[in-house]
């Protein structure tokens, strides 16, 4: 039977006219450049909440295996993966005061991930551990973080509340010098990067954002000790409080039904709708997910990849609305297989595409009882355009009198803060908190930031290598110039949206480089001719999605509206294609990035 929401054939011009228009409402001209990097801009929206002052120690000036910059997931699965490599000196340095990473700073109320539990955390078959939930808490997640770093005894040389300043190729000794903020200046013999691809929180460039005088602070940094309560709620603090909410993404769609029981009035206040499909949460046990068999969240995870991915399948294990719409994120992952008839094949997907957000306009004009509010809360673009959100008490909370939303896409974002508000559209509303839901520098690691710069060989800096010849690496890890120096994150390689399985492959990778590396005396360091081909091979295929990003509504998939950076960027077969080209590569091609050093007195 179709779809009472399928969109008859002469619907279609109308609702590209309405995409079209409404993404113009939202466009600004001065693009990424309308937000500030809390780091820079304003340094106590980036404090650390949670450790206070860090205890004083004396500073490094030894030698280590590997120094991993990075405590999140990234830094972990490294350091766990190089422990079974038999790899004794490992050392992570991590800005937060423990492991986590996002899951470290993330500790707002509702916070959750939003992809199931049993196929992102990872290292569930290594730890025996059974998540408790579908879709587990951030704390849940952040005490997953600490026992595989417990377990694989990551904690013994760790650095925490240290921020790296600098890494340094000293050629005389084959080693990196690794510089902290904390007046570290030791050697690593390897160096690898998992700085993560949302650790930057970024605030909008509001005008008078600094000189709100209320209680302000980022999502990131949440402050309790103002709001009261914990992640699972009871904000008392927040009784008799006007708060106002920037941000209606994956954030806010999570914080806000939390704020909206508990403060005295909400006033959210959004630029564009995200679509939010229903989560269904629910606890788990063991058997609900055959934990009782050896390799049984390798397999659940793999099956999980290879749907979204576009792969064939028998089973759909995971069943959850990543999976049945993964076939809408072919304009994000492009690894769907196409045929020929390319123009059949658009027109069929988009045809798809209005089915599904038709569906979800209409769960917004069932779930929200005021007209006006409901029809602000629907989104209007292509369902790729964004990354989907999921919740059960998102709409709901706009069905309380307590909670307002007000729209600034016309007026393209907040006019100005004051200092007891924020204007729209010439109205003040007066605030007695002001909370930014407005994530992450999304990609922007401390590397490819440049606050951590890179001098490999002959002082070369990376940023100005690449920025002579272009980015060229060889599967996204290594680079010419930079010998043992390991990048990971989603630099050409292959991405998803599960994004802790990618880094546990990557982790794999990098500690299979160490390792071999090590028993053959050689360093890491691939050819010019290899980073070439593996140029060659990310042009090879790429999709042509520039057109399809640049008609989407503004937001960090397309770089506010200006579409994607062109050039290839990522392997055009997906995820699970790249991750069998890697065993594969591991297995016949390894001497490929090794690199046999003279002699010092050659």
């Amino acid at each position: 039977m179709a779809s009472p929401h399928r969109p008859a054939p002469n619907e279609l011009a109308a609702l590209r006219r309405r995409y079209r228009r409404e993404r113009e409402r939202r466009v600004r001209p001065d693009g990424l450049r309308q937000y500030l990097g809390a780091d820079a801009e304003f340094g106590f929206y980036a404090a650390d909440p949670y450790v206070g002052e860090p205890a004083g120690r004396e500073p490094l000036r030894d030698t280590v295996d590997v120094a991993v910059v990075g405590g999140g997931f990234a830094g972990i699965l490294a350091g766990a993966r190089l422990r079974q490599q038999g790899v004794a000196r490992v050392r992570i340095l991590d800005k937060g005061g423990d492991f986590g990473g996002t899951w470290y700073w993330n500790r707002y109320p509702g916070v959750h991930c939003d992809i199931e539990s049993h196929v992102y955390l990872p290292m569930l078959d290594e730890t025996g551990y059974v998540p408790q939930w579908k879709y587990a808490p951030g704390e849940e997640i952040r005490q997953h973080a600490m026992r595989i770093a417990r377990q694989y005894d990551l904690y013994a040389d760790a650095l925490f509340s240290t921020t790296v300043t600098a890494l340094t190729w000293e050629e005389s000794s084959r080693t990196w010098i690794v510089a902290t903020d904390r007046g570290d200046r030791f050697r690593a013999t390897y160096v690898i990067t998992g700085t993560g691809t949302m650790t930057e929180p970024k605030l909008p460039g509001i005008p008078g954002i600094q000189d709100f005088e209320g209680h302000t602070f980022h999502t990131s940094r949440w402050d309790y000790a103002y709001t009261g309560g914990t992640p699972q709620g009871g904000l008392t603090g927040l009784a008799d409080k006007r708060v106002g909410v920037v941000g209606t993404g994956a954030t806010g769609v999570q914080v806000i039904p939390m704020l909206a029981e508990d403060a005295g009035h909400v006033h959210v206040f959004q630029r564009t709708p995200s679509t939010v499909d229903v989560r269904a949460n629910r606890r788990t046990t063991a058997e609900d997910v055959g934990a009782d068999r050896a390799g049984w969240a390798r397999a659940r995870r793999e099956n999980f990849l290879r749907i979204v991915s576009g792969e064939t399948f028998d089973e759909d294990l995971v069943a959850d609305g990543w999976t049945s719409s993964a076939s809408l994120l072919e304009k994000l992952l492009p690894s769907f297989r196409r045929p020929d008839d390319r123009e059949a094949f658009e027109a069929a997907h988009e045809i798809a595409d209005a089915t599904k957000m038709n569906e979800v306009r209409a769960r917004v004009a069932q779930a929200v009882t005021d007209p006006s509010t409901a029809e602000t809360l629907k989104p209007w673009y292509r369902y790729a355009c964004k990354r989907p959100t999921f919740s059960d008490t998102y709409y709901a909370a706009f069905n309380r009198s307590n909670v307002t939303l007000v729209d600034t896409a016309d007026t393209h974002g907040i006019e100005r803060v004051t200092e007891d508000g924020v204007v729209v559209g010439g109205t003040v509303y007066a605030l007695d908190c002001l909370i930014f839901a407005t994530g992450f520098a999304v990609g922007v690691s401390g590397v490819h930031s440049g606050r951590l710069p890179v001098h490999g060989r002959g002082g070369v800096q990376l940023l100005d290598a690449w920025a002579r010849h272009g980015i060229r690496t060889l599967h996204g890890f290594t680079a010419n110039g930079f010998p043992n120096l390991i990048q990971m994150g989603s630099l050409q390689n292959a991405g998803s949206v599960n994004f802790t399985h990618v880094l546990d492959e990557q982790a794999v990778h990098a500690a299979a480089l160490v390792a071999a590396a090590e028993a053959k005396g050689a360093l890491v360091e691939p050819s010019r001719e290899a980073e070439a081909a593996w140029i060659a091979t990310l042009a090879e295929g790429a999709p042509d999605h520039e057109w399809f990003h640049a008609e989407c509504t503004p937001g960090y998939y397309n770089r506010e509206g200006r579409g994607r950076p062109g050039g290839p960027t990522a392997y055009p077969h997906g995820a699970h294609a790249f991750h069998e080209l890697l065993r594969r590569w591991r297995e016949e091609s390894m001497d490929e990035v090794l690199a046999w050093p003279l002699t010092p007195d050659a």
